[in-house]
């Protein structure tokens, strides 16, 4: 039986088996994602803006889908040498190709992609390429042109990402809500070769959709907002909280210092590590599976039972909470089945490295110094792209060899990973 302190060594043999694949899906998939977000950043600015934008914001849902192809290959990539995939063949189980994994995993992944907001990284790769690429063409050339010539060009220079009217997001995500609901449906009634990934282009485009729109309506109607008497009463309440209660602003000072850390450190890997068991083949959106054993149990039971119309509105109520953290929870339950040392490992192999490798950038640059002027906007990518690749490919790595000595020692007691 593997001993979860093995899970370090059972890590870089896997890395090392796989290195060449890891390496190879990082880069394409790097590559696609610069491709796609300098066209995007190409097709933003010009005439008909609206309509550009709109196509900007397509492009911006399929820089997600490259990720999740990316992600999803370089995982798959590390399933196949896996102990637990070995047994599984022994049991007659046949590996399953990148396409079925894709269109497999695509909706669960969306909403855990959404619901720990992982998608901000792409938002602001897609701003950075704006910034970077059109400072010239689209914020000095037209303000001095405006200055020498009399004129009123827009300058749309890095804010592609709220300028789309709000009347056309509101169009675009009734369309992407259509989309994203028969696409569900095509899901849940197995229908359809693609309908996985459709419903997941569909749920990204919706939400980026949705966020232009809150956004434009609260900057038109913000005042409307802090006027309403709820806002206010909530506003007082919390003040008179903070004046009445002893070491309340003191409390969450330290709950706004710590809560970062803790998410970092301990939900972030299990959120990936969630993603890993999805494409291993587990669901890890059960909410059923999440609290078994516990009291919770039975209020599920109860809820199961309940009338429809009570069903949906409790989901309404909790649906976010649940998508965030039901996964995360199944995550553990599956790394403590491993043991509790292995869920410390695991936690701590993962943040050690994102960790080291910031220590590393800071000293590397160091190390090279900059004798010429912006010269750190050329020589910061390659820098950049070989430490996120080590990063990537060793944290995936740690999850996976987690999942693996996880599932082999259920398997040895005759138990299942996944229940």
């Amino acid at each position: 039986m593997p001993s979860p302190f093995s899970l370090p060594l059972h890590a870089l043999r896997l890395a090392g088996r796989c290195a060449l694949p890891l390496i190879l899906w990082f880069s394409a998939g790097e590559l696609a994602r610069w491709a796609t977000l300098y066209l995007a950043s190409e097709i933003q600015h010009g005439d008909f803006y609206q309509a550009r934008l709109v196509a900007a914001y397509v492009l911006l849902t399929v820089v997600i889908l490259i990720s999740m192809t990316m992600v999803t290959g370089m995982f798959l990539s590390l399933r196949r040498v896996l102990w637990e995939t070995r047994a599984r063949e022994a049991d007659g189980q046949q590996p399953e190709k990148l396409w079925r994994s894709l269109n497999r995993i695509a909706p669960a992944f969306a909403v855990i992609y959404m619901a720990w907001s992982l998608h901000i990284e792409d938002a602001a790769d897609f701003q950075q390429m704006d910034l970077l690429h059109n400072l010239d063409d689209n914020f000095y050339t037209p303000i001095l042109n405006n200055i020498a010539n009399g004129t009123d060009e827009a300058v749309t220079y890095g804010v592609g990402l709220v300028s789309l009217d709000w009347r056309v997001s509101l169009a675009a995500m009734a369309v992407t809500f259509g989309l994203r609901v028969l696409f569900a449906r095509m899901v849940e009634n197995g229908k359809g070769g693609f309908s996985g990934v459709a419903a997941a282009f569909a749920e990204f485009s919706f939400v980026f959709c949705a966020l232009n729109a809150l956004y434009n309506l609260s900057a038109l109607r913000g005042d409307w907002t802090g006027q309403r008497a709820i806002v206010g009463g909530v506003q007082s309440t919390w003040e008179q909280a903070k004046a009445g209660i002893p070491g309340w602003e003191a409390f969450w000072a330290w709950v706004a210092e710590v809560w970062p850390y803790a998410v970092d450190a301990l939900a972030v890997p299990l959120t990936w590590l969630a993603v890993a068991v999805l494409v291993f083949g587990a669901s890890v959106d059960d909410v059923r599976r999440a609290v078994r054993g516990t009291g919770l149990e039975k209020g599920v039971d109860k809820l199961e039972g309940s009338h429809s119309i009570t069903q949906r509105a409790v989901d309404r109520v909790v649906g976010g909470f649940m998508e965030r953290w039901v996964p995360v929870v199944n995550a553990f339950r599956i790394t403590v089945k491993g043991g509790a040392t292995l869920f410390g490992l695991v936690c701590l192999l993962y943040t050690g490295l994102h960790v080291g490798a910031d220590y590393a950038s800071r000293a590397i640059y160091t190390l090279i110094g900059s004798d010429v002027p912006f010269m750190w906007l050329f020589v910061s990518h390659p820098v950049a792209f070989v430490l996120d690749l080590l990063v990537t490919a060793l944290s995936f790595s740690v999850l996976a060899a987690a999942f693996d000595i996880a599932a082999t020692r259920a398997r040895l007691r005759g138990e299942d990973i996944t229940a």
